[in-house]
């Protein structure tokens, strides 16, 4: 692969002046990557009462394989999806099977084999994510995918960087940057247990079910949301949730 072509990008990006521009000159050094597939997704707040969030709608670009989301969707894989999961916490680019090896003791880890048999049936065979943070946490994702494909270090570096001034590019064109710079109070410090339990609940699981997830009581997780909720000021889980989409603490 050009390393220039991706250097060339970054410049051609800052300057583009309308959202089609900026998804055709990134569509572009993505298929001369060797991918096929791709998903720049913003992880947009969603009605706290919707059980099965579905990232495709927070795509501000992006190509998959034909039925590909409505399969992940009707089969609940955004439950399990080992990259959705590991992203949740992530401070750097991985790829797909680094995702899937810290999983492999997980309890859901035969659920995650067959998501990953029914990627490779739609040629969905390895890929790549990188992850885009604010202030707050992670903002959004530059996802990569298709038949394998070995980017070198400094190739990632870039890609990472082609991932958030496409991401930030899009929404500045849009009018909806200034939206996400909203600073949550420094007084609002979440733990790591607290930040799993808010993932879990925001993709619409029960106490019972977080508690069976991470091995901890229903009891326990209801403490801790007790907790959130009053750190976050919210009056029930469900506000808790879309107060922390808002801040951008969670997806």
């Amino acid at each position: 692969m050009n390393i220039n072509s991706l250097i060339q990008l970054l410049i051609i990006l800052g300057e583009s002046s309308n959202p089609q521009a900026v998804v055709t000159e990134l569509e572009h050094v993505i298929h001369d990557s060797g991918f096929e597939y791709y998903g720049l997704l913003r992880h947009l707040p969603q009605n706290p009462a919707q059980k099965n969030p579905e990232p495709w709608a927070a795509a501000l670009a992006g190509r998959w394989p034909e039925q590909w989301p409505q399969i992940y969707t009707a089969k609940k894989y955004v439950l399990i999806d080992p990259m959705v999961r590991y992203l949740a916490h992530a401070q750097r680019p991985f790829g797909w099977r680094e995702s899937l090896a810290a999983f492999r003791k997980d309890g859901q880890q035969r659920r995650m084999e067959q998501m990953m048999v029914d990627a490779f049936g739609h040629g969905l065979e390895d890929g790549y994510i990188f992850p885009i943070h604010g202030r707050n946490g992670i903002l959004g994702s530059l996802s990569l995918a298709g038949k394998p494909v070995e980017l070198s270090p400094m190739e990632i570096a870039l890609f990472e960087a082609v991932a958030r001034k496409s991401f930030w590019r899009l929404l500045e064109l849009k009018g909806e940057a200034q939206a996400l710079e909203t600073v949550l109070p420094a007084e609002t410090p979440l733990t790591r247990r607290e930040m799993e339990i808010l993932h879990y609940l925001a993709e619409g699981m029960t106490s019972i079910e977080i508690s069976k997830m991470l091995k901890i009581s229903n009891h326990t997780v209801d403490w801790y949301m007790n907790g959130l909720q009053n750190k976050l000021k919210a009056k029930n889980r469900q506000q808790a949730v879309a107060l922390a989409f808002r801040h951008g603490l969670i997806r």
